[in-house]
C-alpha cells in the first residue's frame, strides 16, 4: 500500500477498497478449494497449456465468457421466483442492467443504488440458506447456458495438471457452485459481510470487478505460488483488460468491441462462440454483461463467508 502515497485521497481509497475486495475475494476461494478439492480431468487434449506446469493456473470471467449471460440476473429470478423480494424490485433490477448494457458505461450514482438496493435483499438471511439456493438455481437456470468451448478451454487446463478459477463480480457462493459444478478449482467472487453465519447487507471492499479482479488474481497466485507469466486468462470484456494484462497468455472471448481492437492491437489470442447474428451485435449487451452486473443488480445480491 505504500505505492499509494501519490495518488489523491479519493483514488486511493478507491485502490485500497480494490485490493480489499481482490484479497477477501482470494481468501474465500482457496477456503473454498480446501473443503472441496478439485476433481480429475476429462482426458481431453490441451492446447497450450503445459502438461505438469504446477506453476501455471487459468482464470476465466464468468458472464458472456464461460456462462451466457449474467449469472446474477438468473440468480435474482431464482431469488424473485422463492419471494425474496417484490415486482417492483425486479423491475428495477431488469432496468439497471438493461441500462449498463445499452450504455456501455457505468454511472457511480446507479452503482450504489443498485448495491444498497440488492444487498439489502439478502440481508438477515443465513449463508446456508443462500448456499442452497443457489445449487437449485444452477440446475434451473444456468446449466445449459454454458459455452461448450470456452468449457473445452478450461478443461484442456484441467487437463495439463493446471487449476482454474473464475473470477467474476457474481456473490463468492454462487460462483462457487458454478465452478464446483463444471469440475474446476474453485472461484473469486464478490464478497459480502456475515457475522455468525447471517448476512450483514454490507460488502467486505467493493464487487470484484475491474481492477478488483486483478487484485484478486495477484493476491490468489502469490499464495499459489504461480507464475502469473505462464498463466492464461479469458474474458469477454474490456473492463477485465486489467486482469488480461496480468498473465502471459491472455485470452478475448466473445469480446466486446473495445476489447477486440485492444486484443488485435496487442496481438491476443481471440475466441467467438456466439452466432454469427449475435457476434455482430458485440457492441451492445455482450460487451456490457460483466459492467451490468459488478457496477449494479447483481454484485449486490452478493454473499460471503464469515471474514472478521
Amino acid at each position: 500500500m505504500a505505492a499509494l502515497g501519490w495518488l489523491t485521497p479519493r483514488r486511493r481509497s478507491a485502490t485500497a477498497r480494490s485490493v480489499l475486495a481482490g484479497e477477501a475475494s482470494a481468501e474465500a476461494a482457496r477456503k473454498s478449494t480446501q473443503e472441496h478439492p478439485e476433481p480429475a480431468g476429462a482426458g481431453r487434449e490441451p492446447e497450450f497449456p503445459v502438461l505438469g506446469d504446477d506453476r501455471a493456473a487459468a482464470f476465466f470471467d464468468l458472464d458472456n465468457t464461460v456462462m451466457q449471460g449474467a449469472a446474477l440476473f438468473h440468480f435474482g429470478r431464482g431469488l424473485y421466483k422463492r419471494k425474496f423480494f417484490e415486482t417492483r424490485e425486479l423491475a428495477r433490477f431488469a432496468w439497471q442492467q438493461a441500462w449498463f448494457r445499452l450504455a456501455g458505461v457505468e454511472d457511480p450514482e446507479h452503482m450504489q443504488e443498485a448495491r444498497d438496493s440488492a444487498l439489502s435483499i439478502v440481508k438477515g438471511h443465513r449463508v446456508a440458506e443462500l448456499e442452497t439456493i443457489g445449487e437449485e438455481i444452477y440446475d434451473e437456470y444456468m446449466a445449459d447456458r454454458i459455452w461448450p468451448g470456452t468449457r473445452a478451454l478450461a478443461q484442456a487446463h484441467l487437463d495439463a495438471g493446471q487449476k482454474v478459477w473464475l473470477v467474476t463480480a457474481a456473490p463468492v457462493e454462487i460462483a462457487q457452485v458454478i465452478a464446483r459444478r463444471l469440475g474446476l478449482t474453485g472461484a473469486l467472487g464478490t464478497v459480502a459481510e456475515s457475522v455468525d453465519g447471517v448476512y450483514t447487507g454490507r460488502l467486505v471492499g467493493e464487487p470484484l470487478h475491474g481492477p478488483a479482479k486483478a487484485e484478486a488474481v495477484r493476491a490468489l497466485a502469490a499464495a499459489e505460488g504461480l507464475d502469473l507469466s505462464r498463466c492464461a486468462a479469458y474474458s469477454d470484456s474490456h473492463n477485465d483488460i486489467p486482469m488480461l494484462s496480468l498473465v502471459g497468455h491472455p485470452y478475448a472471448i466473445n469480446p466486446d468491441t473495445k476489447l477486440r481492437r485492444h486484443a488485435r492491437d496487442k496481438d491476443w489470442r481471440l475466441r467467438d462462440y456466439r452466432t454469427g447474428r449475435k457476434a455482430a451485435k458485440v457492441g451492445i449487451p455482450a460487451a456490457a454483461g460483466v459492467g451490468a452486473v459488478a457496477g449494479g443488480t447483481a454484485a449486490a445480491i452478493a454473499l460471503s463467508r464469515r471474514r472478521r
